[in-house]
């Protein structure tokens, strides 16, 4: 069964709840076709300015966070089953901003930019998949969706920055079309969001944004399993595994993803610990997802093509 979800009072939502309704309840392996706001809830294209003088959807209210769609229900999901998220589709709409300084934070403030800022208008190309934006510069455009999660199992209201072993603002630019995510389920029936669309972005979302944009298409296939538990974001791309972790610091977002990893490692190929361990230093990569939305993220990739297993 296919469905459509876009932009409006009933399906706009600044927060992760777990007291929210559904917007849409569907089946396992059903498809859903979302289209999506920018981070901040704008309207159109931002020349420039003050950042928080752009015009913005009138579902828009202050201490709202990401500008998510959903919540989606699926049907006889439970707490500790994977929820599968196969991306099908993301297409970008033709503009996008970046935005970089002018707010306090420790980097910024590192970078001698906090009473700084810029506003980087990009013009989107969704046929060659390039962006340019208002003083020439040229970038390859790698869309996908930053956010992608449940909420917490705790009544209320919980912000969107911060990414959460249930998904949320991951901003991993690895999880373009084509790729696959797996999350634990935090509440029954997985209450699903998606939003945050970006054109463009580097490992670390350095800067605090990346290519920030709508998006006309993001189309997702959304399933549960019972045989493939995992405790926090797993991703399956079209050469790699890669497991995410979050932390109050690079150090333990990183021991997240490798303690994943190394699970993963042994449940695939049926390694002792000490043997995932042995091979994970000289096949895996870590890296660095994003350093800025209050708790950082990195993870752990294992390429198809890094080691050779015994033939069965």
């Amino acid at each position: 069964m296919r469905h459509t979800l876009t932009p409006g009072d009933a399906t706009l939502h600044g927060h992760f709840s777990p007291d929210f309704p559904p917007v849409l309840t569907i089946d396992p392996g059903d498809t859903v076709t979302y289209r999506t706001l920018d981070c901040w809830w704008s309207t159109g294209p931002y020349p420039g300015g003050r950042n928080r003088e752009r015009p913005r959807a009138s579902q828009h209210q202050p201490g709202h966070g990401h500008a998510l769609i959903g919540p989606v229900a699926v049907r006889g999901a439970q707490v500790g089953q994977t929820l599968v998220v196969r991306i099908d589709a993301v297409i970008p709409a033709t503009w996008g901003t970046a935005v970089a300084g002018g707010w306090p934070s420790e980097f910024n403030q590192r970078y001698g930019v906090e009473e700084q800022q810029v506003v980087h208008s990009w013009t989107l190309d969704p046929v060659t998949m390039t962006g340019r934006n208002q003083h020439g510069h040229t970038v390859a455009l790698r869309p996908f969706m930053g956010v992608l999660g449940m909420p917490p199992a705790e009544s209320g209201r919980h912000s969107t920055t911060p990414p959460r072993p249930w998904g949320g603002n991951l901003d991993c630019r690895d999880l373009t079309a084509g790729s696959t995510l797996l999350l634990p389920i935090p509440v029954d029936t997985a209450l699903f969001s998606v939003g945050d669309g970006h054109a463009a972005q580097g490992d670390g979302e350095v800067g605090g944004t990346a290519i920030e944009c709508p998006m006309d298409e993001v189309t997702l296939t959304i399933d549960v399993r019972d045989d493939f538990p995992v405790t926090g974001p797993v991703a399956r791309t079209a050469d790699a595994w890669l497991t995410l972790g979050v932390g109050a610091s690079l150090d333990d977002a990183t021991f997240m993803a490798l303690d994943s990893m190394l699970t993963l490692m042994q449940r695939l190929h049926g390694l002792s610990r000490p043997d995932a361990v042995a091979l994970a230093s000289v096949a895996v990569d870590v890296r660095v997802t994003q350093i800025v939305n209050e708790t950082v993220g990195a993870h752990a990739v294992l390429r198809d093509d890094a080691l050779r297993w015994p033939e069965q």
